[in-house]
């Protein structure tokens, strides 16, 4: 019969070849701009809500309109994007570290972050480039499916 292993157990570190028993100062680093960033994410998103379901009709308002004259706003290009990096950063970063904490074996642990950089890389780019070059008007659309602001 096989036993398994107390998950709430201390676990030894296996130091070994070119491995630390310590992280240093990164790790407090990160646990700090944690709880700075998630007080700053607080306010974004919870300004983020207000706008759009408060403030407006609600949730029934929201369209490519609603989005495409609040992003014709460079407060609100640069506001959405402060909340897509934080929310990116802040998220990678605490999968990171349950990544640290939980992935016994060094390759599983590199391929884990890997993915998790490309993931975070892909999202960081994409979202950025559909905040920046987003054209609510763009040349040669039929008139009747361009928001009420664009001139024909």
């Amino acid at each position: 019969m096989t036993t398994i292993a107390d998950p709430k157990a201390p676990r030894t570190p296996r130091p070994g070849p070119g491995r630390r028993t310590t992280r240093g100062n990164t790790e407090m680093y990160g646990w700090l701009f944690m709880r700075a960033s998630g007080v700053v994410l607080v306010v974004l998103i919870f300004g983020h809500l207000f706008v759009n379901l408060v403030q407006g009709d609600g949730v029934k308002s929201i369209d490519f309109g609603f989005v495409a004259g609040k992003w014709a706003s460079p407060l609100w290009q640069v506001w959405d994007l402060v909340m897509l990096w934080l929310a990116m950063i802040h998220g990678t970063n605490g999968v990171r570290t349950v990544i640290s904490d939980y992935a016994e074996k060094d390759r599983t642990r590199l391929v884990l972050k890997a993915l998790l950089y490309l993931a975070f890389v892909v999202v960081v780019v994409l979202g950025t480039l559909v905040i920046f070059t987003f054209d609510p008007c763009p040349p040669n659309s039929p008139a009747d499916l361009l928001p009420s602001f664009c001139t024909a």
